[in-house]
């Protein structure tokens, strides 16, 4: 029987040799990425690594995440070399907080469309997180949604996965009094709260271009997309030197969150408002969104990406280390015997 109807992947929206294409373009971003646990090249059903040896009780933790929807900025702005960036640092600095080593990561990318060069593009910031981190890009997906998404559109997400020595993990279980809170600076904004940065500046109705005074004549956009800082490296030479007791990676929910995620309960942490070293698109939020202050540190990381705490007496000590490996840490608190877990 003739059936006039032709039907195929292609006609559905879909474009095979385009992924084709895409994986192609991206071998070279991956090859950067290579560690010694790597046992074979992309394009398997499964990404495999071999696990370190060494450890008496060696755990393995994960961590996925994506980058929220600061990748409409990204769209937006048709930049997309760094939001890879952001999604490998949003897994990495969350394994990191438990003291492990991040060994390999694989991304998903969901996008209306596959545009093989942007596609590569995007893998490309993923493998500079990955440098960043010292973790393998060992594997990944790009799915084509016709009909689900517009084909401009994409998002992408992440998965890592890290490795400590049981004796060795940190589970804020020696916290106390008089301890004190190490910050990491960020690079701004990284990647939580963009839905209500999107909504204070009307995104996509406003000129992302437009420069303003308090961002140092930066354009908006290029402040706002500035890619997370992966804090992985700093911290693992902190570890080898220096007992942490607790770490946190402040994410979506700003200090009020995070902090007390690194605090035993019958413990607070005592931050020192006129210490923390406010960045200046934060301000600018605030003014432009009417926003409290309680809800701008409920809502952001106001210029701190981590904290850590340490012994009083091991605070010299970390603040060198840090600022020997590239980080311009600073003391911003110290824990307090509290039922009120953060107390700015």
């Amino acid at each position: 029987m003739n059936n006039s109807r032709s039907e195929s992947y292609a006609a559905a929206g879909v474009d095979i040799t385009a992924g084709y294409k895409a994986v192609e373009l991206m071998k070279a971003h991956i090859k950067r990425t290579k560690n010694e646990g790597c046992l074979d090249d992309v394009g398997g059903f499964g990404g495999c690594f071999g696990l370190p040896t060494g450890m008496e009780e060696p755990v393995l933790v994960s961590g996925t995440d994506g980058c929220g929807t600061k990748v409409k900025l990204a769209i937006l702005m048709d930049k997309h070399d760094t939001i890879g960036i952001d999604a490998v640092a949003m897994c990495v600095n969350d394994i990191i907080c438990t003291g492990a080593k991040p060994l390999f990561f694989l991304d998903y990318i969901a996008c209306g469309k596959n545009y093989p060069e942007k596609i590569a593009t995007i893998v490309g910031g993923v493998a500079e997180g990955c440098v960043q981190s010292g973790a393998a890009l060992i594997g990944g997906e790009t799915a084509e949604h016709p009909g689900l998404m517009p084909l401009e559109d994409y998002d992408l997400a992440g998965f890592a996965v890290g490795i400590v020595d049981k004796k060795k993990m940190i589970d804020n279980t020696q916290v106390k009094a008089g301890d004190v809170i190490v910050a990491l600076p960020s690079t701004g904004v990284h990647s939580n709260g963009f839905s209500l940065v999107r909504k204070v500046f009307d995104i996509e109705n406003t000129d992302i271009n437009r420069t303003y005074e308090e961002l140092g004549g930066k354009t908006l956009g290029e402040t706002l997309l500035t890619p997370t800082r992966i804090y992985v490296k700093p911290v693992l030479a902190l570890l080898e030197a220096v007992k942490v007791k607790g770490i946190s990676h402040i994410t979506g929910g700003g200090f009020y969150e995070n902090i007390p995620r690194s605090i035993p309960d019958g413990f607070g942490a005592k931050i020192d408002k006129s210490a923390v070293k406010i960045l200046p698109i934060f301000s600018l939020i605030q003014k432009e969104g009417n926003i409290s202050e309680r809800d701008m540190f409920n809502t952001f990381n106001m210029g701190v990406g981590m904290s850590i705490v340490v012994s009083k007496e091991d605070a010299d000590k970390a603040l060198e280390i840090l600022k020997a490996n590239g980080e311009d840490a600073y003391l911003i608190g110290e824990i307090i015997e509290s039922d009120e877990k953060v107390i700015l």
